[in-house]
């Protein structure tokens, strides 16, 4: 039996910023979808404009480049190069205008290509999650000074989670340390996975405990995205907050 994604995506400026600088897209193709969250920064305008041009350009570059031909391998590839892409499109507007000379911002994307495996990626400290069972696995590394330091094992992952540099990033669009632009996670599928995108506006501050007992809670995928975001504000977000979640059936 065919596999097929049900999608609900919600994004809110949250109680304390003047503005939403996340942006979320989903585009559906008959052989591809593309979903992207991303959180944008540098404040007020610019961050919208970051985050904005990440969901509209990679969508846009990997319909170009991911073809019914083109297998596994240069399908991680072509991912690359469209998140490269939108890296440099949104330097090149921060050179151009003063205003938006330190602009940035986060992204995550899953792919998927109709009846093969689900691709993932991400720059910064978005994340995206799994939910398969009673189980909850992170897929995404975050590019956070806290993490590198975990990495290099200075930290705990437990003390990373508290550690005063855990919202400090060293890598994300807009900056010269994309490179050839990130690893990609390929993540066989099966009915019944739930896949969650979201920014630190939720993660921040709901533990992946609390975000997995929540999902696997609620039964349709809108009024589970909804209710993430939710969460997050009474939980004491001081963010704006956006999340997808991606049902297998």
């Amino acid at each position: 039996m065919a596999l097929s994604i049900n999608i609900g995506k919600s994004t809110n400026r949250g109680n304390y910023r003047e503005s939403n600088e996340d942006s979320i897209e989903v585009k559906k193709f008959p052989d591809l979808e593309i979903i992207v969250v991303a959180d944008g920064m540098g404040g007020q305008a610019a961050g919208e404009v970051a985050s904005k041009e990440a969901v509209d350009t990679i969508p846009r570059e990997l319909r170009k480049l991911v073809t019914g031909t083109v297998d596994a391998e240069s399908t991680k590839t072509m991912i690359r190069k469209a998140i490269v892409h939108a890296n440099e499109k949104i330097m090149k507007m921060g050179q151009i205008d003063r205003e938006m000379r330190n602009m940035g911002t986060t992204v995550v994307t899953a792919v998927w290509r109709k009846g093969q495996e689900l691709f993932v990626a991400g720059v910064g400290d978005s994340r995206v999650y799994l939910v398969r069972g009673q189980e909850i696995t992170q897929l995404t590394v975050d590019h956070s000074m806290a993490q590198a330091l975990v990495e290099a094992k200075s930290i705990s992952v437990a003390e990373a989670q508290v550690h005063r540099f855990r919202h400090m990033l060293w890598k994300y669009l807009g900056g010269r340390d994309v490179g050839d632009g990130p690893d990609v996670h390929v993540q066989a599928i099966q009915a019944g996975d739930r896949f969650l995108l979201c920014t630190d506006g939720l993660h921040g501050v709901v533990t992946d405990d609390k975000i997995m007992q929540y999902m696997a809670g609620q039964r349709e995928c809108q009024a589970c995205a909804d209710g993430l975001v939710q969460l997050a504000l009474d939980s004491g977000s001081r963010d704006n907050v956006s999340c997808i979640v991606m049902d297998v059936v």
